[in-house]
This record gives C-alpha cells, sequence and structure tokens, in this order.
C-alpha cells in the first residue's frame, strides 16, 4: 500500500502538537518588515509579530514560499514511494497554491495539489482530516474526497476592529476605510470562495455581540457540527468570550483558540478575530 503524506502552509493555524502527532508537513511563507524577512515559521510567534508590525514603518509584506522549495520538500517525501497531497491557502490571498502546483511538475514524486478555498483554521479543517485519513492507510482518492467534503461545508466569519491594514494592503478603498475609523466601525464578513462578504457593521464592540447571539441561534438549529474554531489576532479576550458562549452550546467540543499567523494578521490588523466551523 502506498503511504500519503500532508503539506500545506504557514497560513494553516493549527496546534503544534496537532500538526507533529499527525506528521502534517508545513511550508513556511515569509514576512518582510521594513526590509528585514522573516520565515513565518514556529520561531515567530503571533504575539511577537503583532508587536513587530505595530512598531513598523510600513505595512508587512508577505510572500509565497519559492518554488525551489517545495520541490525540495516533494523530492525528499516522495523518495521512499510516498504519493502527496499539498493542501494550501486560497489563490484569492496568495500565489502559494500556484506556486505549489509549478512545484508538482517538476518534482519526480507524485503530487496532487489543492486549492483549499480558505484559510487559517478552515485550512487546518481540511489539513486535519487528510492527515487522520493518512495515518490510518487511507489513498489519495478517499483522502481528496474527504478534503473536498470539508471543503464545502465550511462556513468562516471574520470580524475586523480596524479597515487599516485592509486599506494599506489594497483590499478595500480608502475611502471606506476612512469612514470606518471615523465611526468607529466594526464589520463582520463571510469569507466566501475568497470573497470577503459583509455580513453586518455599525459602531462598538457591541456590533460583535449582535453578530455573535445570530450566529449561535444559527448554530443551535444544526445538530451536525463537527468542528468549530476561533482565531484571533491580539484580540485574546473576546475570542474567549465567543468561545465561552459556543461552548455552552457544545459542551463536550474540543474548540480551539489559536493566535492567528502573521501572513492573515497582516491584513486583518489588530483586534480581528475569525470564527470557522463545519458540518459532517
Amino acid at each position: 500500500m502506498t503511504n500519503v503524506k500532508i503539506v500545506t502552509d504557514s497560513s494553516c493555524t493549527m496546534r503544534k502538537e496537532v500538526r507533529d502527532n499527525l506528521n502534517i508537513h508545513m511550508i513556511p511563507l515569509s514576512v518582510m518588515i521594513d526590509g528585514v524577512v522573516y520565515p513565518d515559521d514556529d520561531h515567530l510567534e503571533g504575539e511577537q509579530f503583532m508587536h513587530m508590525m505595530e512598531e513598523a514603518k510600513a505595512l508587512p509584506k508577505t510572500s509565497q514560499p519559492p518554488i525551489g522549495e517545495f520541490v525540495e520538500l516533494y523530492d525528499e517525501l516522495g523518495k521512499d514511494g510516498s504519493e502527496i497531497i499539498s493542501i494550501h491557502m486560497t489563490k484569492g490571498l496568495s500565489g502559494t497554491v500556484e506556486a505549489a502546483r509549478q512545484a508538482s511538475n517538476l518534482t519526480s514524486s507524485k503530487v496532487t495539489v489543492i486549492d483549499s478555498d480558505f484559510v487559517d483554521q478552515g485550512l487546518s479543517f481540511q489539513v486535519i482530516e487528510a492527515a487522520k485519513l493518512a495515518q490510518n492507510g487511507a489513498d489519495t482518492p478517499e483522502i481528496l474526497a474527504k478534503v473536498e467534503h470539508v471543503k464545502e461545508n465550511t462556513k468562516l466569519f471574520i470580524g475586523i476592529s480596524t479597515l487599516d491594514n485592509l486599506v494599506k494592503g489594497g483590499r478595500i478603498s480608502r475611502a471606506t476605510g476612512l469612514m470606518s475609523n471615523i465611526f468607529n466601525m466594526k464589520v463582520v464578513m463571510d469569507f466566501d470562495h475568497s470573497e470577503l462578504i459583509p455580513v453586518i457593521k455599525g459602531r462598538g464592540v457591541k456590533t460583535f455581540n449582535k453578530w455573535f447571539d445570530e450566529l449561535k441561534t444559527e448554530l443551535e438549529k444544526l445538530s451536525n457540527i463537527r468542528q468549530i474554531g476561533i482565531s484571533h489576532a491580539d484580540g485574546l479576550e473576546l475570542a474567549n468570550y465567543f468561545k465561552d458562549g459556543l461552548q455552552k452550546l457544545f459542551p463536550d467540543m474540543d474548540i480551539p483558540v489559536l493566535h492567528t499567523n502573521p501572513v492573515i494578521a497582516t491584513h486583518t490588523g489588530k483586534g480581528a478575530f475569525a470564527i470557522m466551523y463545519y458540518t459532517k
């Protein structure tokens, strides 16, 4: 039986022990702060990056991994005849998945590259399920079918406290950002097929609370929630508030509250959060 190995990138937010236990291989993107390039790996903690970004003269710039790094990793993983499934952040945010595809044509290993359509823990849902199946001896077609199922049944919502970084990064217009800052606007968006679709906006944190109450009402109606994840960018207090509310609905579920990675925090800015879930 051919072994299958799972690769992802550093935009995939998950606990390190989960990644290690499931033998998931992570290839780092990089982030440039004031002319200095840092690999987005385990040495660049989320909290540390937030401080560095706050002190930086300009918005950090993120870069996809070089194609050569993918080729080198694929060659190494496939030396024993293993097949590789490489699952990456949406092409709407990065060229990482395209770099992986190009590398898959250059390596001697058999590689299948997947655009997850998501990022952060939304991406990790697919990666973790794939790795569990691979660890249990599933073949590539079975794993790909599961990944597709998880993708099609995932929802990801992003809350933004300030639109400064989205404006600086060119994700939204400067006029929209200016209005947001003037009126202390908070926005929650549905991340749907790489598009940010506003769900609710208003002044102050009460906007987030109102949206969260509506989300809980919706989730209460669902009997097939498999996993929930909460991520934040230097916004642990609010993230824990969300967890407390969701834990009451799903008392037996392990709901990770994780600091998001530097790649995502660069776009969202301080105080942002994401709540994501998928159904069976």
